[in-house]
C-alpha cells in the first residue's frame, strides 16, 4: 500500500483603497497600483465592466477611463467597456455569465490581465465569479459604487450568482488584487441604496463591536442625512471589520459557520420571496431585527439592548418587517409550496454549506454566539413583536 500526503498553504494579499476620483488625471492611486504590481515581461490588458446605473449617473466616465489609461505604459486598455444592468436581477441570469465569459476570451485576457468591475454588489459579485472561472482565474480589480458593497460584499473573498431561485449558490472564493472605494460614486446614489447599505454597518457592530455600534447610536442623525464625514468613518469602520474577520479563522467558510451573516438566513429567504423587489440591505435589516428579538426572546439580550437595537435601525429608517416574515402555513392548501415559507431559510442556509445548521445570534450589543436550532414558535413570537412595532 502506497501513500502520498503532501499540504501547502496560499497567500492571499489585497489593499482596500479609500480615495475620490479615482480617474481624473491628478490622482496618481489607479495607475500606481498597476505599476507597482505588475511585471514588465508583457503588454496587459485591462477589460473593464460597468454597471448601467453607474453609467447613466457619470455619463463622462467612459471618457474618464479612456483618458486616464492611455498614459499608463505597458497597459492596453480595450475599447469596448462592458455595461451590465445593476441589481440583484444580473446574478439571476445565466446568459449575462456566459456573455462575460465570452467576452474574456474574445478579447485575450490572460492571466496577466485585469478585469476591472465598476458598479454595485451584484454586478462586483457577477464579474468576480467570470474572472474567477476563466483560465482558472483571471485578475479582477473591485470598484464599489455602493454604500452597501464599499463596506461589505466588496471587501470581501466571495463571488457568486443565484441558481435555482437560491442566492449565491454558484460561487468561488477568490479574493481580488485589490478594491478602490471611490466616495464620489456614492454622492449620485438614491436615497433607498445609500440608506439600505447601512445595515451591514449595524450587523458587523452587533457582533463585532459594540463601540462602533454606540458611534452609530451617537451620530444617527448625520447618517441619516448621508452627511459624508459620518457616512467615510462608517464604511471605513466597517471594511476594517469585514477584512479583519477575513484574515483571522475560517476566511474560505470550510466549516459551518457564516458569523459574517448574522440575519441573512432570512434575509436571503425574504430576497426570494419578493422576487428581489426589497433591496438586499432592507432585507438584512428586517434580518437583524428577527434575530436581535429572538436573542431576547431566548434570555440572551437584555430587552434594553434589543430596544437599542430597532431604535437605531427605526432612526435610520430601516425597514423592520415584512409580511412574509409570517412563519405560519396553511396546511389546507394542496398547491403551497413548503420552500416558499421563511423558515425554508434556515435548511438552504444550512445546505448552502453543508454540516449542521449554525446561526449567530446575540448575547449582548458587540458580542455574537452561534446556535444550532432555531425555535419555530419563539420565530412566530419575534415576527408578531416586529409586526407590533409598526
Amino acid at each position: 500500500m502506497s501513500h502520498i500526503q503532501q499540504s501547502f498553504s496560499v497567500k492571499f494579499e489585497y489593499n482596500v483603497f479609500f480615495t475620490e476620483h479615482l480617474f481624473n488625471s491628478t490622482n496618481p492611486l489607479f495607475a500606481q497600483f498597476l505599476t507597482d504590481h505588475a511585471g514588465q515581461e508583457t503588454r496587459k490588458k485591462l477589460l473593464f465592466v460597468l454597471d448601467e446605473g453607474v453609467k447613466n449617473a457619470h455619463p463622462e466616465l467612459d471618457k474618464q477611463i479612456g483618458e486616464y489609461c492611455e498614459q499608463l505604459p505597458g497597459f492596453e486598455l480595450m475599447e469596448e467597456i462592458l455595461v451590465l444592468p445593476g441589481g440583484e436581477a444580473v446574478k439571476n441570469d445565466l446568459q449575462l455569465f456566459y456573455w462575460l465569459v465570452n467576452a474574456i476570451e474574445e478579447h485575450g485576457i490572460d492571466r496577466h490581465s485585469y478585469v476591472i468591475a465598476i458598479g454595485g454588489g451584484s454586478v462586483l459579485d457577477l464579474v468576480g465569479y467570470v474572472a474567477a472561472v476563466s483560465h482558472r482565474g483571471v485578475k479582477h480589480i473591485r470598484i464599489p459604487t455602493t454604500v452597501l458593497s464599499q463596506n461589505d460584499s466588496g471587501v470581501g473573498v466571495k463571488n457568486g450568482i443565484n441558481y435555482h431561485g437560491k442566492k449565491n449558490f454558484l460561487g468561488t472564493f477568490a479574493p481580488p488584487v485589490a478594491v478602490f472605494n471611490d466616495a464620489t460614486f456614492l454622492s449620485t446614489l438614491e436615497e433607498r441604496d445609500w440608506r439600505s447599505g447601512m445595515s451591514e454597518a449595524v450587523k458587523v457592530a452587533l457582533i463585532k463591536d459594540a463601540a462602533f455600534f454606540e458611534w452609530m447610536e451617537a451620530h444617527a442623525a448625520e447618517l441619516t442625512v448621508a452627511e459624508p464625514k459620518a457616512m467615510h468613518h462608517m464604511i471605513f469602520r466597517c471594511a476594517e471589520l469585514h477584512v479583519a474577520h477575513i484574515s483571522s479563522g475560517d476566511a474560505f467558510e470550510s466549516g459551518s459557520s457564516r458569523p459574517l451573516d448574522f440575519g441573512h438566513w432570512s434575509a436571503h429567504k425574504l430576497e426570494q420571496l419578493t422576487e428581489f423587489e426589497i433591496r438586499h440591505g432592507e432585507a438584512v435589516a428586517i434580518g437583524i431585527a428577527l434575530d436581535s428579538v429572538y436573542s431576547y426572546l431566548v434570555g440572551w439580550l437584555q430587552k434594553e439592548e434589543m430596544q437599542r437595537i430597532i431604535d437605531l435601525l427605526k432612526t435610520l429608517r430601516l425597514p423592520l418587517y415584512h409580511p412574509l416574515l409570517e412563519t405560519t402555513v396553511d396546511e389546507d392548501d394542496e398547491e403551497a409550496e413548503p420552500n416558499m415559507n421563511i423558515l425554508a431559510g434556515l435548511n438552504e442556509f444550512r445546505e448552502h454549506l453543508g454540516g449542521q445548521l449554525t446561526i449567530t445570534l446575540l448575547r449582548k450589543i458587540g458580542q455574537g454566539e452561534e446556535v444550532h436550532e432555531m425555535d419555530e414558535e419563539l420565530l412566530q413570537e419575534a415576527v408578531n413583536m416586529l409586526r407590533d412595532q409598526l
